[in-house]
Protein backbone atom coordinates (compact mmCIF):
# COMPACT_ATOMS: atom_id res chain seq x y z
CA UNK A 1 0.00 0.00 0.00
CA UNK A 2 1.36 3.43 -1.00
CA UNK A 3 0.66 6.13 1.59
CA UNK A 4 1.00 9.90 1.33
CA UNK A 5 1.16 12.09 4.45
CA UNK A 6 -0.12 15.66 4.15
CA UNK A 7 1.36 18.22 6.54
CA UNK A 8 2.18 21.92 6.94
CA UNK A 9 5.53 23.65 6.90
CA UNK A 10 6.03 23.73 10.69
CA UNK A 11 5.53 19.99 11.19
CA UNK A 12 7.32 18.82 8.04
CA UNK A 13 10.54 17.66 9.70
CA UNK A 14 8.68 16.03 12.58
CA UNK A 15 6.59 14.09 10.08
CA UNK A 16 9.64 12.96 8.09
CA UNK A 17 11.39 11.83 11.27
CA UNK A 18 8.32 9.88 12.39
CA UNK A 19 7.60 7.99 9.15
CA UNK A 20 11.08 7.17 7.89
CA UNK A 21 10.72 5.48 4.51
CA UNK A 22 7.25 4.01 5.22
CA UNK A 23 5.38 6.80 3.38
CA UNK A 24 5.83 9.94 1.27
CA UNK A 25 5.18 13.52 2.33
CA UNK A 26 3.38 16.41 0.68
CA UNK A 27 3.64 19.87 2.27
CA UNK A 28 0.62 22.13 1.88
CA UNK A 29 0.83 25.90 1.66
CA UNK A 30 0.18 26.56 5.34
CA UNK A 31 2.32 26.87 8.42
CA UNK A 32 -0.08 24.90 10.65
CA UNK A 33 -0.97 21.40 9.42
CA UNK A 34 -4.43 21.53 10.99
CA UNK A 35 -5.36 24.33 8.58
CA UNK A 36 -4.99 22.16 5.46
CA UNK A 37 -8.06 22.45 3.22
CA UNK A 38 -9.07 20.24 0.27
CA UNK A 39 -8.03 23.05 -2.10
CA UNK A 40 -4.60 23.41 -0.49
CA UNK A 41 -4.09 19.62 -0.51
CA UNK A 42 -4.91 19.34 -4.23
CA UNK A 43 -2.68 22.29 -5.07
CA UNK A 44 0.26 20.81 -3.13
CA UNK A 45 -0.15 17.40 -4.78
CA UNK A 46 -0.31 18.95 -8.26
CA UNK A 47 2.86 20.93 -7.57
CA UNK A 48 4.94 18.31 -5.71
CA UNK A 49 3.74 14.88 -6.95
CA UNK A 50 4.46 14.42 -10.71
CA UNK A 51 2.91 10.96 -10.86
CA UNK A 52 0.10 10.29 -8.40
CA UNK A 53 -0.32 6.60 -7.56
CA UNK A 54 -1.24 6.47 -3.90
CA UNK A 55 -3.80 4.26 -2.16
CA UNK A 56 -4.27 6.36 0.96
CA UNK A 57 -3.65 9.94 2.06
CA UNK A 58 -3.47 10.84 5.74
CA UNK A 59 -4.38 14.42 6.59
CA UNK A 60 -3.71 15.70 10.15
CA UNK A 61 -6.15 14.41 12.76
CA UNK A 62 -7.26 17.92 13.71
CA UNK A 63 -8.27 18.89 10.16
CA UNK A 64 -12.01 19.62 9.93
CA UNK A 65 -12.69 19.99 6.19
CA UNK A 66 -14.70 17.70 3.93
CA UNK A 67 -12.38 15.89 1.52
CA UNK A 68 -14.99 13.86 -0.41
CA UNK A 69 -14.58 15.81 -3.67
CA UNK A 70 -10.79 15.65 -3.37
CA UNK A 71 -11.11 11.87 -2.97
CA UNK A 72 -13.16 11.64 -6.16
CA UNK A 73 -10.72 13.79 -8.09
CA UNK A 74 -7.67 11.83 -6.95
CA UNK A 75 -9.30 8.37 -6.92
CA UNK A 76 -7.75 7.77 -3.52
CA UNK A 77 -8.96 7.46 0.06
CA UNK A 78 -8.33 10.49 2.28
CA UNK A 79 -8.52 9.74 5.98
CA UNK A 80 -7.69 11.46 9.26
CA UNK A 81 -4.24 10.60 10.56
CA UNK A 82 -3.20 11.06 14.19
CA UNK A 83 -3.53 14.40 15.95
CA UNK A 84 0.20 14.58 16.51
CA UNK A 85 2.82 13.89 13.85
CA UNK A 86 4.94 11.92 16.32
CA UNK A 87 2.25 9.20 16.44
CA UNK A 88 2.50 8.45 12.72
CA UNK A 89 5.22 5.92 13.52
CA UNK A 90 2.67 3.84 15.43
CA UNK A 91 -0.11 4.20 12.85
CA UNK A 92 1.68 3.30 9.61
CA UNK A 93 2.64 -0.31 10.51
CA UNK A 94 -1.06 -1.25 10.78
CA UNK A 95 -2.39 0.99 7.99
CA UNK A 96 -2.78 -1.85 5.49
CA UNK A 97 -5.00 -3.88 7.81
CA UNK A 98 -7.25 -1.13 9.18
CA UNK A 99 -10.06 0.98 7.83
CA UNK A 100 -9.48 4.54 9.00
CA UNK A 101 -12.06 7.28 9.48
CA UNK A 102 -12.97 10.66 8.02
CA UNK A 103 -14.28 11.75 11.44
CA UNK A 104 -12.16 10.07 14.13
CA UNK A 105 -8.38 10.74 14.26
CA UNK A 106 -6.31 7.62 13.61
CA UNK A 107 -4.64 7.73 17.04
CA UNK A 108 -8.04 7.58 18.79
CA UNK A 109 -9.40 4.99 16.38
CA UNK A 110 -6.39 2.74 16.84
CA UNK A 111 -6.55 3.13 20.61
CA UNK A 112 -10.24 2.19 20.61
CA UNK A 113 -9.62 -0.83 18.37
CA UNK A 114 -6.68 -2.05 20.45
CA UNK A 115 -8.69 -1.55 23.64
CA UNK A 116 -11.62 -3.52 22.26
CA UNK A 117 -9.32 -6.30 21.12
CA UNK A 118 -7.67 -6.44 24.54
CA UNK A 119 -11.00 -6.66 26.38
CA UNK A 120 -12.21 -9.31 23.94
CA UNK A 121 -9.04 -11.32 24.62
CA UNK A 122 -9.56 -11.06 28.39
CA UNK A 123 -13.10 -12.39 27.99
CA UNK A 124 -11.83 -15.22 25.80
CA UNK A 125 -9.18 -16.17 28.37
CA UNK A 126 -11.73 -15.99 31.19
CA UNK A 127 -14.15 -18.27 29.36
CA UNK A 128 -11.40 -20.88 28.92
CA UNK A 129 -9.89 -20.48 32.40
CA UNK A 130 -10.04 -23.16 35.07
CA UNK A 131 -11.06 -22.09 38.59
CA UNK A 132 -11.08 -23.31 42.19
CA UNK A 133 -14.71 -22.42 42.94
CA UNK A 134 -17.63 -20.41 41.56
CA UNK A 135 -19.92 -17.76 42.99
CA UNK A 136 -23.18 -17.46 41.07
CA UNK A 137 -21.35 -18.72 38.01
CA UNK A 138 -18.39 -16.36 38.52
CA UNK A 139 -15.01 -18.08 38.48
CA UNK A 140 -12.71 -17.60 41.46
CA UNK A 141 -9.03 -18.56 41.62
CA UNK A 142 -6.61 -20.66 39.57
CA UNK A 143 -6.32 -19.37 35.97
CA UNK A 144 -9.35 -17.07 36.13
CA UNK A 145 -9.01 -13.30 36.31
CA UNK A 146 -8.58 -11.75 39.76
CA UNK A 147 -12.04 -10.52 40.79
CA UNK A 148 -12.74 -7.15 42.42
CA UNK A 149 -14.77 -7.31 45.65
CA UNK A 150 -16.00 -3.85 46.66
CA UNK A 151 -17.12 -3.18 50.22
CA UNK A 152 -20.01 -0.90 51.03
CA UNK A 153 -18.78 0.39 54.38
CA UNK A 154 -21.51 0.35 57.06
CA UNK A 155 -24.02 -1.04 54.58
CA UNK A 156 -26.27 -2.07 57.45
CA UNK A 157 -26.50 1.55 58.67
CA UNK A 158 -27.12 3.31 55.37
CA UNK A 159 -30.53 4.54 54.30
CA UNK A 160 -32.10 2.32 51.66
CA UNK A 161 -31.67 4.82 48.82
CA UNK A 162 -28.05 5.53 49.76
CA UNK A 163 -27.24 1.81 49.90
CA UNK A 164 -28.89 1.18 46.54
CA UNK A 165 -26.99 4.10 45.00
CA UNK A 166 -23.65 2.86 46.40
CA UNK A 167 -24.20 -0.66 45.09
CA UNK A 168 -25.27 0.60 41.68
CA UNK A 169 -22.23 2.89 41.57
CA UNK A 170 -19.84 0.03 42.41
CA UNK A 171 -21.42 -2.16 39.75
CA UNK A 172 -21.10 0.57 37.10
CA UNK A 173 -17.43 1.05 38.01
CA UNK A 174 -16.75 -2.61 37.28
CA UNK A 175 -17.03 -4.42 40.60
CA UNK A 176 -17.31 -8.20 40.23
CA UNK A 177 -18.80 -8.72 43.69
CA UNK A 178 -20.40 -6.57 46.40
CA UNK A 179 -19.46 -6.83 50.09
CA UNK A 180 -21.91 -5.53 52.68
CA UNK A 181 -20.02 -4.17 55.68
CA UNK A 182 -21.86 -4.65 58.98
CA UNK A 183 -21.37 -1.98 61.64
CA UNK A 184 -20.52 -2.83 65.26
CA UNK A 185 -24.08 -1.93 66.25
CA UNK A 186 -25.83 -3.81 63.45
CA UNK A 187 -28.80 -6.05 64.23
CA UNK A 188 -30.08 -9.10 62.33
CA UNK A 189 -32.89 -6.92 60.94
CA UNK A 190 -30.29 -4.47 59.61
CA UNK A 191 -28.51 -7.33 57.85
CA UNK A 192 -31.76 -8.69 56.43
CA UNK A 193 -32.69 -5.25 55.03
CA UNK A 194 -29.23 -4.68 53.51
CA UNK A 195 -29.22 -8.06 51.76
CA UNK A 196 -32.77 -7.52 50.50
CA UNK A 197 -31.79 -4.17 48.96
CA UNK A 198 -28.64 -5.66 47.43
CA UNK A 199 -30.62 -8.49 45.83
CA UNK A 200 -33.07 -6.02 44.30
CA UNK A 201 -30.26 -3.78 43.04
CA UNK A 202 -27.72 -6.18 41.53
CA UNK A 203 -27.25 -9.70 40.21
CA UNK A 204 -23.61 -9.74 41.31
CA UNK A 205 -22.52 -12.10 44.11
CA UNK A 206 -22.99 -10.53 47.54
CA UNK A 207 -21.00 -11.18 50.73
CA UNK A 208 -21.48 -10.17 54.38
CA UNK A 209 -18.55 -8.63 56.23
CA UNK A 210 -18.68 -9.33 59.97
CA UNK A 211 -17.22 -11.62 62.66
CA UNK A 212 -20.49 -11.69 64.61
CA UNK A 213 -22.03 -15.22 64.43
CA UNK A 214 -25.53 -13.83 64.99
CA UNK A 215 -25.26 -11.53 61.97
CA UNK A 216 -23.66 -14.25 59.86
CA UNK A 217 -26.51 -16.59 60.74
CA UNK A 218 -29.09 -14.04 59.59
CA UNK A 219 -27.13 -13.51 56.37
CA UNK A 220 -27.11 -17.26 55.76
CA UNK A 221 -30.87 -17.38 56.22
CA UNK A 222 -31.19 -14.55 53.66
CA UNK A 223 -29.18 -16.47 51.05
CA UNK A 224 -25.84 -14.63 51.19
CA UNK A 225 -23.24 -15.85 48.67
CA UNK A 226 -20.07 -15.58 50.78
CA UNK A 227 -19.04 -14.89 54.38
CA UNK A 228 -16.29 -12.55 55.58
CA UNK A 229 -14.73 -13.67 57.93
CA UNK A 230 -13.97 -16.62 60.16
CA UNK A 231 -11.35 -16.84 62.91
CA UNK A 232 -10.94 -18.93 66.06
CA UNK A 233 -13.45 -16.70 67.86
CA UNK A 234 -16.47 -17.62 65.71
CA UNK A 235 -15.64 -20.83 63.85
CA UNK A 236 -16.98 -23.14 66.55
CA UNK A 237 -20.32 -21.31 66.68
CA UNK A 238 -21.12 -20.69 63.02
CA UNK A 239 -18.88 -22.82 60.76
CA UNK A 240 -21.16 -25.86 60.69
CA UNK A 241 -24.09 -23.70 59.53
CA UNK A 242 -21.95 -22.23 56.74
CA UNK A 243 -21.05 -25.77 55.76
CA UNK A 244 -24.74 -26.68 55.61
CA UNK A 245 -25.41 -23.80 53.22
CA UNK A 246 -22.34 -24.85 51.18
CA UNK A 247 -21.09 -21.33 50.48
CA UNK A 248 -17.53 -19.97 50.52
CA UNK A 249 -16.08 -18.43 53.67
CA UNK A 250 -13.00 -16.24 54.04
CA UNK A 251 -10.72 -17.41 56.84
CA UNK A 252 -8.35 -14.98 58.56
CA UNK A 253 -5.65 -15.36 61.22
CA UNK A 254 -6.51 -14.23 64.73
CA UNK A 255 -5.79 -10.57 65.39
CA UNK A 256 -2.08 -9.91 65.72
CA UNK A 257 -1.20 -13.46 64.66
CA UNK A 258 0.33 -14.70 61.43
CA UNK A 259 0.74 -17.71 59.18
CA UNK A 260 0.38 -20.44 61.83
CA UNK A 261 -2.84 -18.92 63.13
CA UNK A 262 -4.28 -18.78 59.60
CA UNK A 263 -3.45 -22.45 59.00
CA UNK A 264 -4.96 -23.46 62.35
CA UNK A 265 -8.20 -21.62 61.57
CA UNK A 266 -8.38 -23.15 58.10
CA UNK A 267 -8.04 -26.60 59.66
CA UNK A 268 -10.80 -25.80 62.16
CA UNK A 269 -13.10 -24.64 59.35
CA UNK A 270 -12.37 -27.80 57.37
CA UNK A 271 -13.17 -30.03 60.34
CA UNK A 272 -16.47 -28.17 60.71
CA UNK A 273 -17.33 -29.25 57.18
CA UNK A 274 -16.69 -26.10 55.14
CA UNK A 275 -15.48 -27.16 51.71
CA UNK A 276 -15.28 -23.80 49.95
CA UNK A 277 -12.52 -22.00 51.78
CA UNK A 278 -10.84 -18.71 50.84
CA UNK A 279 -7.72 -17.68 52.76
CA UNK A 280 -6.80 -14.13 53.78
CA UNK A 281 -3.16 -14.00 54.94
CA UNK A 282 -3.79 -10.23 55.51
CA UNK A 283 -1.96 -7.57 53.52
CA UNK A 284 -0.40 -5.17 56.04
CA UNK A 285 -0.13 -1.42 55.32
CA UNK A 286 3.11 0.27 54.37
CA UNK A 287 5.01 1.03 57.58
CA UNK A 288 3.40 -1.91 59.34
CA UNK A 289 5.11 -4.89 57.72
CA UNK A 290 3.86 -4.94 54.14
CA UNK A 291 6.98 -6.74 52.88
CA UNK A 292 6.59 -9.53 55.41
CA UNK A 293 2.89 -9.90 54.58
CA UNK A 294 3.69 -10.26 50.87
CA UNK A 295 6.15 -13.02 51.74
CA UNK A 296 3.39 -14.62 53.82
CA UNK A 297 1.05 -14.54 50.83
CA UNK A 298 3.64 -16.14 48.60
CA UNK A 299 4.40 -18.86 51.14
CA UNK A 300 0.73 -19.64 51.61
CA UNK A 301 -0.02 -19.88 47.90
CA UNK A 302 3.00 -22.07 47.20
CA UNK A 303 1.94 -24.53 49.91
CA UNK A 304 -1.82 -24.33 49.26
CA UNK A 305 -2.42 -23.79 45.53
CA UNK A 306 -5.89 -25.32 45.84
CA UNK A 307 -7.21 -22.55 48.12
CA UNK A 308 -8.27 -19.17 46.61
CA UNK A 309 -6.51 -16.17 48.15
CA UNK A 310 -8.18 -13.00 49.43
CA UNK A 311 -6.04 -9.88 48.94
CA UNK A 312 -7.03 -6.74 50.88
CA UNK A 313 -5.59 -3.95 48.76
CA UNK A 314 -7.71 -1.37 50.60
CA UNK A 315 -5.49 -1.90 53.66
CA UNK A 316 -2.73 -0.12 51.73
CA UNK A 317 -4.48 2.41 49.49
CA UNK A 318 -6.48 3.91 52.38
CA UNK A 319 -3.32 4.41 54.45
CA UNK A 320 -1.02 6.16 52.00
CA UNK A 321 -1.29 9.73 50.73
CA UNK A 322 -0.64 8.91 47.09
CA UNK A 323 -2.81 8.71 44.01
CA UNK A 324 -4.50 5.33 44.07
CA UNK A 325 -3.96 4.54 40.37
CA UNK A 326 -0.30 3.59 40.57
CA UNK A 327 -0.65 2.02 44.01
CA UNK A 328 -3.51 -0.19 42.85
CA UNK A 329 -1.70 -1.19 39.65
CA UNK A 330 1.48 -2.14 41.52
CA UNK A 331 -0.30 -4.05 44.27
CA UNK A 332 -2.42 -5.85 41.69
CA UNK A 333 0.75 -6.93 39.88
CA UNK A 334 2.22 -8.23 43.15
CA UNK A 335 -1.10 -9.93 43.83
CA UNK A 336 -0.88 -11.76 40.51
CA UNK A 337 2.59 -13.00 41.49
CA UNK A 338 1.47 -14.26 44.92
CA UNK A 339 -1.65 -16.02 43.67
CA UNK A 340 -4.37 -13.54 44.63
CA UNK A 341 -7.90 -14.50 43.58
CA UNK A 342 -9.99 -11.69 45.08
CA UNK A 343 -8.94 -8.01 45.14
CA UNK A 344 -10.70 -6.25 48.01
CA UNK A 345 -11.30 -2.48 48.22
CA UNK A 346 -13.74 -0.29 50.13
CA UNK A 347 -13.06 2.78 47.92
CA UNK A 348 -13.91 4.73 51.05
CA UNK A 349 -11.82 7.92 51.24
CA UNK A 350 -11.82 10.68 48.62
CA UNK A 351 -8.25 9.90 47.54
CA UNK A 352 -9.18 6.29 46.72
CA UNK A 353 -12.24 7.08 44.61
CA UNK A 354 -11.85 5.19 41.36
CA UNK A 355 -10.10 2.20 42.97
CA UNK A 356 -12.75 -0.23 41.75
CA UNK A 357 -12.33 0.64 38.09
CA UNK A 358 -8.55 0.86 38.55
CA UNK A 359 -8.36 -2.62 40.05
CA UNK A 360 -10.67 -4.03 37.40
CA UNK A 361 -8.46 -2.61 34.65
CA UNK A 362 -5.30 -3.75 36.46
CA UNK A 363 -6.66 -7.30 36.82
CA UNK A 364 -7.34 -7.38 33.08
CA UNK A 365 -3.83 -6.11 32.37
CA UNK A 366 -2.26 -8.80 34.56
CA UNK A 367 -4.27 -11.51 32.83
CA UNK A 368 -3.10 -10.33 29.41
CA UNK A 369 0.49 -9.98 30.61
CA UNK A 370 0.47 -13.52 31.97
CA UNK A 371 -0.93 -14.90 28.71
CA UNK A 372 1.72 -13.05 26.70
CA UNK A 373 4.46 -13.86 29.23
CA UNK A 374 5.38 -10.19 29.28
CA UNK A 375 5.39 -7.15 31.53
CA UNK A 376 2.03 -5.32 31.72
CA UNK A 377 2.78 -2.79 28.96
CA UNK A 378 1.72 -2.27 25.36
CA UNK A 379 -1.40 -4.36 26.00
CA UNK A 380 -4.03 -2.09 24.45
CA UNK A 381 -5.33 -1.14 27.90
CA UNK A 382 -3.49 0.80 30.59
CA UNK A 383 -3.86 2.91 33.72
CA UNK A 384 -1.97 5.98 32.55
CA UNK A 385 -4.12 9.00 33.40
CA UNK A 386 -1.84 11.96 34.16
CA UNK A 387 1.55 11.22 32.69
CA UNK A 388 2.15 10.13 29.12
CA UNK A 389 3.78 7.04 27.75
CA UNK A 390 5.54 8.73 24.84
CA UNK A 391 6.53 12.38 24.89
CA UNK A 392 5.84 14.22 21.65
CA UNK A 393 8.16 16.73 20.06
CA UNK A 394 8.45 19.99 22.01
CA UNK A 395 8.86 23.48 20.55
CA UNK A 396 12.26 25.16 20.42
CA UNK A 397 12.69 28.57 22.05
CA UNK A 398 12.88 31.17 19.24
CA UNK A 399 15.76 33.61 19.12
CA UNK A 400 13.47 36.58 19.62
CA UNK A 401 10.33 36.47 21.74
CA UNK A 402 8.13 38.57 24.00
CA UNK A 403 8.06 37.59 27.67
CA UNK A 404 4.50 37.04 28.86
CA UNK A 405 3.20 39.28 31.64
CA UNK A 406 0.08 39.09 33.73
CA UNK A 407 -2.12 42.15 33.25
CA UNK A 408 -2.54 44.34 36.32
CA UNK A 409 -5.83 45.71 35.05
CA UNK A 410 -9.18 44.02 35.10
CA UNK A 411 -12.24 45.62 33.58
CA UNK A 412 -15.61 44.10 34.40
CA UNK A 413 -17.41 42.83 31.32
CA UNK A 414 -20.49 44.98 30.63
CA UNK A 415 -22.32 41.75 29.77
CA UNK A 416 -21.89 40.64 33.39
CA UNK A 417 -20.06 37.86 35.25
CA UNK A 418 -20.35 34.13 34.69
CA UNK A 419 -20.14 31.68 37.61
CA UNK A 420 -18.58 28.29 36.83
CA UNK A 421 -18.98 25.12 38.89
CA UNK A 422 -19.21 21.37 38.35
CA UNK A 423 -21.94 18.82 38.95
CA UNK A 424 -20.23 15.50 39.82
CA UNK A 425 -21.68 12.29 38.47
CA UNK A 426 -23.97 10.71 41.06
CA UNK A 427 -22.30 7.34 40.52
CA UNK A 428 -18.75 8.66 41.00
CA UNK A 429 -17.61 7.64 37.52
CA UNK A 430 -15.22 10.60 37.03
CA UNK A 431 -17.96 11.99 34.85
CA UNK A 432 -20.45 14.76 35.31
CA UNK A 433 -21.20 18.20 33.92
CA UNK A 434 -19.87 21.75 33.85
CA UNK A 435 -22.33 24.45 34.94
CA UNK A 436 -21.95 28.05 33.75
CA UNK A 437 -24.46 30.54 35.22
CA UNK A 438 -25.10 34.05 33.87
CA UNK A 439 -28.01 36.04 35.32
CA UNK A 440 -31.03 33.82 34.58
CA UNK A 441 -29.23 31.58 32.10
CA UNK A 442 -27.71 28.24 33.15
CA UNK A 443 -25.56 26.37 30.63
CA UNK A 444 -24.73 22.71 31.28
CA UNK A 445 -22.21 20.76 29.21
CA UNK A 446 -19.65 17.97 29.32
CA UNK A 447 -16.65 19.82 27.88
CA UNK A 448 -15.12 23.27 28.15
CA UNK A 449 -15.36 23.64 24.38
CA UNK A 450 -19.10 23.12 24.11
CA UNK A 451 -19.87 25.35 27.11
CA UNK A 452 -17.64 28.14 25.77
CA UNK A 453 -19.12 27.82 22.27
CA UNK A 454 -22.59 28.20 23.77
CA UNK A 455 -21.52 31.26 25.79
CA UNK A 456 -20.18 32.87 22.61
CA UNK A 457 -23.24 31.89 20.59
CA UNK A 458 -25.50 33.50 23.20
CA UNK A 459 -23.24 36.59 23.22
CA UNK A 460 -22.78 36.51 26.99
CA UNK A 461 -19.27 38.00 26.81
CA UNK A 462 -18.03 41.19 25.17
CA UNK A 463 -14.39 41.49 26.23
CA UNK A 464 -11.48 39.32 25.00
CA UNK A 465 -9.86 39.07 28.43
CA UNK A 466 -13.14 37.85 29.90
CA UNK A 467 -13.45 35.16 27.18
CA UNK A 468 -9.83 34.10 27.76
CA UNK A 469 -10.43 33.88 31.51
CA UNK A 470 -13.58 31.80 31.02
CA UNK A 471 -11.76 29.42 28.67
CA UNK A 472 -9.09 28.88 31.32
CA UNK A 473 -11.60 28.25 34.11
CA UNK A 474 -13.83 26.00 32.00
CA UNK A 475 -10.86 23.80 31.10
CA UNK A 476 -9.92 23.54 34.79
CA UNK A 477 -13.49 22.46 35.53
CA UNK A 478 -13.36 19.86 32.74
CA UNK A 479 -10.08 18.45 34.09
CA UNK A 480 -11.52 18.33 37.62
CA UNK A 481 -14.38 16.16 36.37
CA UNK A 482 -12.03 13.93 34.40
CA UNK A 483 -9.71 13.40 37.35
CA UNK A 484 -12.42 13.08 40.00
CA UNK A 485 -11.34 16.25 41.79
CA UNK A 486 -13.30 19.11 43.31
CA UNK A 487 -13.33 22.51 41.60
CA UNK A 488 -13.67 26.08 42.84
CA UNK A 489 -13.57 29.03 40.47
CA UNK A 490 -10.34 31.10 40.68
CA UNK A 491 -8.57 28.52 42.89
CA UNK A 492 -5.28 27.04 41.73
CA UNK A 493 -5.98 23.58 40.30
Amino acid sequence: MKILIATGRLAEQTVRNAIGDHADVVVADTQVAAFITPRKLLAAIKEQIPVFNYDLIFVPGLVSGNFEKAEEELGCKIRLGPKHAYDLGFILPVAENMEFSTEVPACELLADVRRAMAIEKVEELEDAASCLLQLRGMKIGDESRMKVLSEVVDATGLESEALELRIRSFEMKGADMIDLGASLHATPDNVKRAISIARKTTVLPVSIDTLDPVLIREALNCGIDMVLSLDSGNIAEIASEIATHDIPAVVIPDQGEGYDSLMNNIELARKAGIKKLIADPVLDPIGHGIAGSIVRYMEFHEKNPDIPVFYGIGNVTELIDADSTGVNATLCGIGADVGASILFTPEYSNKTQGSISELKRASQMMMLAKERESSPKDLGIDLIEIKEKRRRTDSVLPETFVSAEKSKMWIVDPKGSIRISIIPDRFGMKDGSILAEHDNVSIVGKTAREVMDTILKMELVSRMEHAAYLGQELKKAELALKLGRSYAQDDDF
